[in-house]
């Protein structure tokens, strides 16, 4: 492993920092500050104290009743074998933040597994006849064009962020496989997507895990939570419109 010590300047904060960029193999992970930003307009917040709202929310997975998307105590949970994707109907656009708090559960549930806390943002698809119709199996994702962090993913052993194209490419923008970037049980984990002008963060516990210039960013699209076999607890999503500081 070599560690590299880069000075870059960021347009954000109009100063310049010093970022570390590891590289582990093949992969590039950079480890940087959280943006400076102004938040903007309330796009929407939920708390998910009542049922879920299907006029909000779309909910893909397997059509057997063992396979539960639910709303419990103010939390979205979610306990499935086959996995699930729960997509916040509201298209999004430009400079965002997105925010929530999840936990993957690990109380000796049937499906309890200590895996795969992920998420879709900004995706659109090619197939325009599927919209929010497919049964939650992974490889239905294909088509889309998107942002994609797999947290704790293939039994806990990987962290990865890709973007998928439409074409079916997946590059791999990042990737961990230390302890402090994979996922421990029944911690609940403050998470952040930001977008803005380019720049693609994913933040945990204010710990920037992912931090992207895209110079093709994806401005438009939906977001996705997404799970495989395991039990989630998701609560307090936000999304703000954010401008430059």
């Amino acid at each position: 492993m070599q560690l590299l010590q880069i000075k870059a300047s960021m347009s954000l904060s109009k100063k310049c920092f010093l970022f570390s960029l590891l590289v582990v193999g093949s992969s590039y992970v950079v480890s940087a500050q959280v943006a400076t930003y102004q938040l903007g307009k309330l796009i929407y917040k939920s708390n998910f104290s009542n049922p879920l709202d299907t006029s909000i929310w779309a909910v893909e997975k397997l059509p057997a009743d063992s396979e539960i998307v639910t709303c419990n105590n103010g939390n979205l949970l979610l306990d499935t074998y086959g996995g699930a994707t729960v997509w916040f109907k509201q298209p999004l656009k430009g400079n965002v933040i997105i925010s929530f708090k999840r936990t993957v559960l690990m109380q000796g549930g049937k499906n309890d597994r200590l895996s795969d806390l992920n998420v879709f943002w900004m995706a659109t698809d090619s197939l325009q006849n599927k919209g929010f119709n497919r049964k939650g199996t992974f490889n239905e994702y294909d088509s889309l064009s998107m942002y994609y962090v797999g947290f704790g993913g293939n039994y806990n052993t990987t962290t990865r962020f890709r973007k998928y194209s439409a074409k079916g490419d997946k590059q791999l923008l990042g990737e961990y496989k230390d302890t402090p970037h994979l996922l421990q049980a029944n911690k609940t984990y403050t998470m952040q997507i930001i977008q803005l002008n380019g720049l693609v963060q994913f933040v945990v516990n204010g710990k920037v895990f992912f931090s992207y210039t895209d110079k093709q960013p994806l401005n438009y699209g939906f977001f996705a939570f997404r799970s495989t076999r395991s039990r989630q607890a998701i609560s307090d999503f936000q999304v703000y419109s954010i401008k430059e500081k």
